[in-house]
C-alpha cells in the first residue's frame, strides 16, 4: 500500500513541532495483522459470541465453566499473536522520544512485546488473576497448572480465578483510566489508531486532548472520528511503518532537543 505523501508530510511536521509529544490511541484495528481478531464489526468476536452470554461478570458467576471455555479460545488466539509492523513502528517512535504514551484498549499485550515501555491498558490484562470475591491476584505464571481445570479456582481461597480484564458489567479500573486522562491533557498529537473511540468512557478520550490544545489525527481503513485535524486511510499496519520513515532523516529532528526537553513524561508515570 502507498500512504498518501501530502498526509504523512502533515502529521510528520506536526510530530517536529511537537514540544510536549505524542499520545497513542489504539483499538483492536491495530492487531488485526498479528491475528487477532476485533470484537465488533464484520466478521468480530461479538458476532459469533454474546458478550452477554460470553464475556460479562454475570455470566462468570453464572456459567464460569462456559465463560472459561471462551477465554480459554481467547487465549490461545492471543499466545499465537506476534507484534505487526504497527505494534514495532509505535515503539520505534517512543525509543526516540516522539511518542510519550500508548493508551490501549486491547488486553493482548502486542505494544509491550513489541517494545513499547509506556502502555496504559485501560482493559487490563489477563497477565495477571484475581478470585471474584476473595481479594487474591497471581500472576498468571503462577496459575498455570491450573489452566487445564475447567474452572480455575484460587489456590488460597478456592473462590473461581477472573483474568484482570474488563467484562461487560464491570467499571473501568480507575488509575489507568487517570493515566490516560493526564497523559492526554499533556501531549501535543494524539494519534487514534485502529478504533471507532465509540464505547465509553474511552471514547471521551480523544476530546479530552483536543479539549488541551492537541491536535487529533485519525489513522484507520474507514474514517470513523469527527473532529479531527486529519486522517489517513489504511491499515495501521502500513501507514505507522511509512510515518517512521518520513521521519526518519537526521534533518527531520533538528528540534528533537527541544522536544525532549519538553515531555517530561517520567512526571506522570510515577502519578
Amino acid at each position: 500500500m502507498t500512504v498518501a505523501d501530502a498526509d504523512l508530510d502533515r502529521l510528520a511536521d506536526a510530530l517536529r513541532r511537537s514540544a510536549r509529544g505524542t499520545v497513542v490511541f489504539t483499538g483492536a484495528g491495530v492487531s488485526i495483522a498479528s491475528g487477532v481478531p476485533s470484537f465488533r464489526g464484520q466478521g468480530g468476536l461479538w458476532t459469533r459470541y454474546d458478550p452477554a452470554e460470553y464475556a460479562s461478570i454475570a455470566a462468570l458467576r453464572a456459567d464460569p465453566a462456559k465463560v472459561w471455555g471462551f477465554l480459554r479460545e481467547l487465549r490461545r488466539t492471543l499466545d499465537a499473536a506476534v507484534p505487526n509492523p504497527a505494534h514495532t513502528a509505535i515503539a520505534a517512535l517512543e525509543a526516540v522520544g516522539a511518542v510519550t504514551a500508548v493508551v490501549t484498549q486491547n488486553i493482548d499485550g502486542l505494544h509491550q512485546r513489541a517494545g513499547n515501555a509506556r502502555v496504559i491498558e485501560l482493559h487490563g490484562s489477563d497477565r495477571t488473576l484475581s478470585c471474584l470475591d476473595g481479594g487474591h491476584t497471581f500472576d498468571r505464571s503462577d496459575v498455570e497448572h491450573l489452566a487445564d481445570d475447567p474452572v480455575p479456582c484460587c489456590p488460597t481461597c478456592g473462590d473461581v480465578l477472573k483474568p484482570d480484564v474488563v467484562l461487560f458489567g464491570e467499571q473501568l479500573p480507575q488509575a489507568p483510566f487517570r493515566r490516560a486522562e493526564h497523559a492526554l491533557r499533556h501531549c501535543d498529537v494524539l494519534l487514534v489508531v485502529g478504533t471507532s473511540a465509540e464505547v465509553y468512557p474511552a471514547a471521551r478520550l480523544p476530546g479530552t486532548a483536543r479539549r488541551c490544545g492537541a491536535s487529533v489525527w485519525e489513522i484507520n481503513p474507514v474514517a470513523e472520528l469527527g473532529d479531527v485535524d486529519g486522517t489517513i486511510r489504511g491499515g495501521a499496519e502500513d501507514v505507522l511503518p511509512a510515518l517512521v520513515e518520513a521521519l526518519r532523516p537526521v534533518r527531520s529532528w533538528r528540534t528533537i532537543p527541544r522536544m525532549l526537553r519538553g515531555l517530561r513524561a517520567e512526571r506522570w508515570f510515577r502519578d
